[in-house]
């Protein structure tokens, strides 16, 4: 069984709401009715329902609820509600009136007033148009600092990190992070690593050294080590190394060699990125040499979870990241 079945049967353990506001995109109905006959969560698709039937044409989406915004009873409360939330930066009922004839806008207000659990969109859109309406209307985590990313990477025939499983982070939002939003982005992967699978997530902080085995260059090596020691102190008892190169961090015979005392080294399941062109080129990497299954950027940090999509994903791709989703909103 591979870790999206696994995904798949524990969001049928507590069944969650995802909307799908692009749903004038084939693959998203294809995608909604795979989810919705394999039964691990509740989709709901904005749009004018003839227009959709016509679109998903060789299948039904009659047991599918659809919604069309613009007719929607719960229109002028959302209208009123999103008003009311960004008054201060200028909102005005016109504005938010406009606004909400969005279909991203509005199935994040469905989020915020809990007519949904999480929304997946950008097989049409950008990542910045997902993300925006979360970012203003649904915001951050308690205790979170920072919105970031992952994917979930399954490699096929791989004996390292957890049978293959591994979380890559952050490869889709944060550019250059600092020391600081590094610890973040690494203390939050870990929740996620938590959340996903319940099993002990084990932390490397990339750089092209290990443990000073190369000169520091502009800073580079320094401020993965910064961000490992800030982890240290903000969650002692995460088992985390760094900095540390990629073959000490996961194979077991070089970590031997390289960080012998460490008790991640050779066994790490997740992998942060020192910045974004680490992060891309690393998950694509892997994904084509070794043929791995990427599901992602995943959003973590957002008090409800909002997924972005690749706009060249297939619909399998988004069954996965529904499901991913459904995991995130229990």
């Amino acid at each position: 069984m591979s870790f999206i079945d696994d995904i798949k049967q524990k969001a049928r353990n507590n069944i969650k709401t995802i909307v799908l506001p692009e749903a004038t995109d084939i693959r998203v109905l294809e995608a909604a009715r795979k989810v919705t006959d394999e039964g691990f969560a509740k989709v709901v698709l904005l749009g004018n329902r003839e227009e959709l039937k016509n679109i998903a044409s060789n299948f039904s989406i009659e047991d599918i609820e659809v919604i069309n915004p613009q007719e929607s009873d719960k229109l002028e409360t959302y209208i009123q509600t999103l008003f009311e939330l960004r008054q201060a930066k200028g909102m005005t009922l016109e504005k938010a009136r406009e606004t909400l004839k969005n279909n991203i806008y509005f199935g994040t207000m469905m989020i915020k007033m809990g007519d949904a659990d999480g929304l997946v969109s950008g097989s049409i859109c950008s990542t910045s148009d997902t993300l925006r309406p979360a970012l203003q209307i649904v915001k951050t985590a308690p205790n979170t600092k920072l919105v970031s990313s992952f994917f979930v990477m399954q490699v096929p025939n791989c004996e390292y990190g957890d049978n293959g499983l591994f979380l890559f982070a952050d490869c889709g939002l944060n550019v250059n992070p600092n020391a600081d939003e590094l610890s973040e982005i690494a203390i939050s992967t870990a929740t996620t690593w938590l959340n996903l699978f319940g099993t002990e997530p084990r932390v490397a902080m990339l750089s092209y050294s290990t443990l000073g085995s190369a000169p520091d260059v502009e800073g580079m090596n320094l401020k993965v080590r910064e961000a490992t020691n800030l982890v240290r102190e903000k969650v002692p008892n995460l088992p985390i190394e760094g900095e540390i190169q990629l073959d000490a961090a996961i194979v077991p015979q070089v970590a031997s060699k390289k960080a012998p005392d460490s008790n991640v080294a050779g066994k790490a399941n997740i992998l942060i990125f020192p910045d974004l062109n680490a992060g891309n080129i690393g998950y694509k990497l892997v994904q084509r040499f070794a043929h791995a299954e990427a599901y992602g950027p995943v959003t973590q940090g957002i008090a409800k979870p909002v997924n972005d999509l690749s706009r060249g994903c297939s619909s399998d791709d988004i069954v996965g990241v529904v499901a991913i989703t459904a995991v995130q909103a229990q």
